[in-house]
C-alpha cells in the first residue's frame, strides 16, 4: 500500500477548473495504474469540499481518510497559462489542508505498514502542517520508504522545512531550479546536476530523480547516473501536473523493481502524455489503460 499525504484543491483556470494538488495527483495516477493507495488530506465544510469528497469516492479512494474542517475553506489555486501552456500559480493561504491534524485514522493507516510514503513541501508551509507531517513520518515503520517531492511553491523555501524533509527521505524528486535553491541553501559546492549527486551522501538518500525540462531528466542511484531525453507531446493543452505524473511513474517503477533506464523513459513518456490533457489528471480512467497493459505485460514476461 502507498500512502500519499498533502493538499487537495481546485486548480482554477481562466475557462475551467480541475481538482489538483501534487499529492492527490500522485495518488490518483498510482491508483489509475493499479496500485493500492491511501490519500490523507483535509477539505473545508463547503461546496468545493463536498465536490472533492464525491470525486474521491468515484475514483475509489476512502473519503474517511480526508478530514473535514468546519472553519477553513477548501484550497484553491488560480492558474494562469502563458502561450506555451506554462502555468503561473496563485495559491490561496490559510485553507483546510494547512490544518491537517494527526488522528487515530492516520495512525491506523501507518499500522498497515505502507511500502512507500509520499509527501511534498506545500503541506508544510504552516507550523501546523509541518508538525503534523513530521508526526506522521516519526510513526512510520522501518520498511516504509519515503519519497519527498520537493515541489517548492511560495512560502515553502524554508531551510528547516527542506532540511527535515530531506533527512526523512529515502528518495528525492526535484527539478533543476529546486536543486539550485537547495544547493545554495545547504552550501553544496557542486554546480548543476553534480549537486544532485552531492546531496545523496549529505542526506542519506538512496535515489534522486532530477527533471530538467526540455533537457530531459536524470536518475542517480548510488554512484551511478542515468539520463533520458524529454519526449515531445503531440499536442500541449497545458503542462500542469506533468511533474506529478513523472513522480507517480517514478514510484511505480521503483515498486515494480524496474531498472533505472526503464523508470526514466516510462516516467518521461507518462509526463508527456499528461501534457496533452487539460489539468493534472484525466477525467477518464481509460487514460491509464495502455500503461497498465504495458506494466502487466512486463510482469508476465518476468521483466
Amino acid at each position: 500500500m502507498i500512502l500519499s499525504i498533502g493538499e487537495i484543491l481546485f486548480d482554477v483556470f481562466p475557462k475551467y477548473r480541475r481538482v489538483g494538488g501534487a499529492p492527490f495527483n500522485f495518488a490518483h495516477h498510482l491508483k489509475g495504474l493499479g496500485f493500492p493507495v491511501r490519500f490523507v488530506s483535509r477539505v473545508g465544510k463547503d461546496e468545493n469540499g463536498w465536490n472533492i469528497l464525491s470525486l474521491l469516492e468515484k475514483a475509489g479512494f476512502r473519503s474517511e481518510d480526508v478530514q473535514i474542517d468546519p472553519v477553513h475553506p477548501t484550497g484553491t489555486v488560480q492558474v494562469d497559462l502563458d502561450d506555451q501552456g506554462i502555468p503561473q500559480f496563485t495559491i490561496r493561504q490559510d485553507v483546510a489542508y494547512d490544518h491537517l491534524a494527526f488522528d487515530e485514522s492516520i495512525g491506523k493507516i501507518l499500522d498497515e505498514r505502507p511500502s512507500l510514503i509520499y509527501y511534498g513541501s506545500l503541506i508544510q508551509r504552516t507550523d501546523q502542517g509541518f508538525s503534523t507531517l513530521h508526526q506522521i513520518l516519526s510513526r512510520r515503520r522501518r520498511q516504509s520508504r519515503c519519497l519527498y517531492d520537493m515541489n517548492l511553491r511560495p512560502g515553502c523555501e524554508k531551510p528547516l522545512l527542506i532540511e527535515r524533509s530531506l533527512q526523512e527521505a529515502d528518495i528525492l524528486k526535484l527539478n533543476d531550479e529546486e536543486l539550485k535553491t537547495a544547493a545554495e541553501m545547504f552550501g553544496i559546492p557542486a554546480d548543476g546536476p553534480d549537486a544532485a549527486a552531492a546531496m545523496m551522501p549529505r542526506f542519506g538518500l538512496s535515489m534522486v530523480a532530477l527533471t530538467r525540462g526540455a533537457e530531459g531528466s536524470e536518475l542517480y542511484v548510488g554512484r551511478d547516473r542515468f539520463g533520458t531525453a524529454a519526449p515531445k507531446p503531440t499536442a500541449v493543452a497545458d503542462t500542469v501536473g506533468a511533474g506529478d505524473a513523472y513522480t507517480a511513474m517514478l514510484a511505480a517503477g521503483i515498486l515494480e523493481g524496474w531498472g533505472p533506464e526503464r523508470i526514466l523513459s516510462t516516467a518521461a513518456r507518462f509526463a508527456s502524455r499528461i501534457c496533452s490533457i487539460e489539468g493534472a489528471i484525466p477525467e477518464d480512467m481509460d487514460f491509464y489503460r495502455d500503461f497498465r497493459r504495458e506494466m502487466k505485460g512486463s510482469a508476465n514476461d518476468g521483466a
